[in-house]
């Protein structure tokens, strides 16, 4: 397998997409630092060849451009996405949580228990999106938590969805403590 530069990319596949996901989207439209980690991500995905890349679901959009890299570039991988793993009071485990104060930790809770608190929404009937969104919103706006993004998008697409069909993603990222963290879920409308 050869690895193809990020210039090449444009003149090879439709990347278009990918582009978007990794650069004006969510994560990427308020740290411009993730579309180079998905392209050392693909530069050593090139050089180990692994049949499989495991992905954590907390990283969604990381996961979902990789999967359309692997994808447009026909790359030989199987991308499998791990759930979310959860510390006991909710907040989803990263390294980052170390530098959370107690009371800042209190206060991060909020993304957790806004996700959480749409699910309850969507399980109970919701599907409209601002319905949805403002359920998450309040939440957060309860805790002090003042989101740098609040979204629920397409699971493949990262686009806005104006309502739950099949499937959606919230995903959602603040500063709490000076310490920027992120989370989501998948909402699925039965």
């Amino acid at each position: 397998m050869k690895l193809v530069s990020p210039s090449a990319l444009l003149a090879v596949y439709s990347g278009v997409l990918t582009i978007a996901l990794t650069t004006v989207l969510l994560t990427g439209a308020h740290k411009p630092s993730s579309a180079s980690f998905d392209q050392i991500t693909v530069h050593r995905i090139n050089i180990v060849e692994p049949d499989i890349a495991f992905f954590g679901q907390k990283d969604a959009q990381q996961a979902l451009v990789i999967r359309h890299m692997v994808r447009d570039l026909d790359m030989r991988l199987r991308v499998e996405v791990c759930p979310t793993v959860r510390e006991g009071d909710g907040l989803a485990m990263s390294s980052r949580n170390s530098r959370l104060d107690a009371a800042a930790r209190r206060q991060a809770r909020a993304l957790s228990a806004a996700l959480f608190a749409a699910e309850r929404a969507v399980a109970s009937g919701t599907r409209d999106a601002k319905a949805i969104m403002n359920v998450a919103q309040e939440v957060l706006y309860h805790d002090g938590v003042s989101p740098e993004y609040l979204s629920l998008v397409s699971t493949d697409t990262l686009l806005p969805v104006a309502e739950i069909r099949g499937e959606a993603l919230l995903a959602v990222a603040a500063r709490v403590g000076g310490v920027r963290l992120i989370d989501n879920t998948i909402l699925r409308a039965d």
